[in-house]
């Protein structure tokens, strides 16, 4: 997991968004959310998710056939998620595809609005709704956003941080990195890096 704050620029809308990243992060440590989180040494849950174009898809199917990246975001149009998950289809998917892994990018968003950001970027990877935010909340990584039931389309208001996780073919997680700000990208190497070392020992 990562504490790293990104801060930029001296102009009046930078020190208001450093003023709502500084609340995000005392809230962040102040609610003790670290230690719910998905961590390394946990366990992949065997849950449904829908991917926009195939329908349901079980996490432990995926699992007997290759190991597996979640990348968790908050919903189609919002700019930062979207910039993440074009850069990832730069980065991290032909990584992916040679290591015989399963990059699978999860929204709390439901399937038929989550559908279009995979269509207009022609992300080669899985696009998946986790409508009830059930895998959202077995990891930990979930916190209440009221303005965003409209965008998600589910009568409910919970995103996810800007999380990945990483489980080798056991389902046991080997890598696992969460940031408190919507901005925020893991950078494609460590994951890669976590692809690479899945079979050595943990710890």
């Amino acid at each position: 997991m990562t504490r790293s704050v990104y801060l930029t620029g001296g102009r009046p809308e930078a020190a208001r968004r450093r003023a709502e990243e500084e609340a995000v992060r005392r809230q962040f440590e102040m609610d003790a959310v670290w230690s719910r989180m998905i961590a390394p040494g946990g366990r992949i849950p065997d849950l449904p998710l829908i991917e926009v174009d195939l329908g349901p898809i079980h996490l432990r199917r995926l699992l007997d056939t290759g190991p597996l990246v979640l990348v968790f975001f908050r919903y189609e149009g919002s700019a930062p998620c979207e910039e993440t998950l074009v850069a990832y289809q730069r980065t991290l998917a032909p990584a992916c595809a040679d290591l015989g892994a399963h990059l699978v990018a999860v929204s709390p968003q439901r399937a038929e609005l989550l559908a279009p950001v995979k269509h207009r970027h022609d992300l080669s990877y899985l696009v998946a709704s986790d409508p009830r935010h059930t895998l959202i909340d077995a990891f930990g990584i979930g916190y209440p956003v009221p303005e965003a039931l409209g965008s998600l389309g589910t009568r409910r208001n919970v995103l996810p941080y800007p999380s990945v996780v990483v489980a080798d073919r056991t389902g046991t997680v080997r890598y696992a990195e969460v940031h408190p700000f919507t901005a925020a990208r893991t950078p494609a190497s460590p994951i890669i890096a976590a692809l690479r070392q899945q079979l050595a020992p943990l710890g």
